[in-house]
This record gives structure tokens, C-alpha cells and sequence, in this order.
């Protein structure tokens, strides 16, 4: 029995979200996650590839030789890693630098290679757009909390774009608090392990189905 279309977006969300459940893409997640703004940053850098190389995988499926397929997929994933770059350059330079070597990465993270092998190149472009889809948010919510964790425990605040990033009860708690010192520990490379260890630990406590 063919599996429901629309699960090929929500299954991104849930069921096969990265890194918690297929543990792929853990260079950026590890690296540029010291706040939410940077998680969100990149997760969406990456949805934007994730999904342009699956349109691009898609249409070409049956023109790419299967020998040269994924240097072929590379150089397309590699054509919209530079888009990013340039709109990113232009209109959020800050974040760029902020980022700085994990941007270009994205041109091998496996969650962007994977999907193109394991799925554009043998689905049509509808689906090949949910899979994208689903996929690039479910990542971009997995850094975004991933962030968010060690932003608040390792600075003791959380803002976007200079702006807070929410406010209320815990955040009045914590600033009413003069003793209060951030667990510096959690942004520091160390740090990215011990909270993906423990979020992983969660999720696994969490059927998947």
C-alpha cells in the first residue's frame, strides 16, 4: 500500500527528523548553535538548499547518468550553496560571519547529499518538494532548539536579531536573580555534545510513530 503523499513532508517533522532521528548533519549542529538566532540562521540556509537541489534532482533524475550522479548532485547542491551565500552576503552579513566556514559545509552535509540520493533521484517533484520541505524544517526546528537550550543555560538569555526572543515569568526569574551566573560550559564546544547527548537521550524515550 503506497504510503499517504502528505507524510513525505510531516515525516521531517517527526518520524525521520534530523539529527535526533536520523543522527545526520551534525557538523553545523554542533558548530554554530550557541544561540537561536545562529540555528535558525542556518537551518533555514539549509532548507533553502535542501529544497532547490531536490526540485533541480528531481527534473534531471532520468538525464543523469547514474555513474556521475552524485558529483552531479554535488554541483547542484554546491550552485544554490553559493545563491545562499550571496543573499546572505547582501542582506544578513552579520549572521554570514557569524557562520562563516559552515555555510559553504552545506554543500556536504549529509541530510542535503542523502536526500538527493536516497529520494529526489527517484521520486517526481511533488513529492521530492514535501521531502524537502519537511525535512529542511524539521531541521531548522532541531538546531532552533538546540540553540535555544544553550543560549539560555549558557547566557542566561535568549534574543533574535538583537530582539528578545520571548519574555515572561522565566525571564524575570532569572534577571530578579543578582547571583544568577550562566553555565558558560553549555556554549562552549564541549558543551554542543553534552546537549545533543541529552536532547538525543529525549527523543529516544519518544516513539517515533
Amino acid at each position: 500500500m503506497a504510503k499517504p503523499i502528505y507524510q513525505e513532508f510531516t515525516k521531517g517533522l517527526w518520524k525521520e527528523i534530523p539529527p535526533f532521528r536520523l543522527v545526520l548533519g551534525l557538523c553545523p549542529v554542533l558548530g554554530v548553535t550557541t544561540s537561536v538566532e545562529n540555528g535558525i540562521g542556518m537551518g533555514l540556509a539549509t532548507t533553502f538548499v535542501l529544497l532547490c537541489s531536490n526540485i533541480l534532482v528531481s527534473l534531471l533524475r532520468k538525464v543523469i547518468p547514474s555513474k556521475v550522479r552524485i558529483a552531479c548532485f554535488i554541483i547542484i547542491i554546491a550552485t544554490f550553496v553559493i545563491v545562499v551565500e550571496q543573499v546572505m552576503k547582501a542582506f544578513v552579513y552579520d549572521l554570514y560571519n557569524t557562520l562563516g566556514v559552515f555555510i559553504p559545509l552545506i554543500v556536504v552535509n549529509c541530510v542535503v547529499l542523502g536526500r538527493a540520493e536516497a529520494f529526489a533521484s527517484k521520486n517526481g517533484i511533488f513529492r521530492s518538494i514535501l521531502d524537502g520541505l519537511g525535512i529542511g524544517i524539521g531541521f531548522t526546528l532541531s538546531l532552533g532548539a538546540l540553540g535555544l537550550v544553550r543560549e539560555f543555560l549558557g547566557k542566561g538569555t535568549i534574543t533574535v536579531w538583537g530582539e528578545p526572543f520571548f519574555e515572561g515569568p522565566i525571564v524575570n526569574l532569572v534577571e530578579s536573580m543578582p547571583s544568577f551566573v550562566p553555565f558558560e560550559f553549555m556554549v562552549q564546544a564541549p558543551g554542543a555534545f553534552v546537549a545533543l547527548g541529552l536532547m538525543l537521550a529525549v527523543m529516544n524515550l519518544i516513539p517515533s510513530k
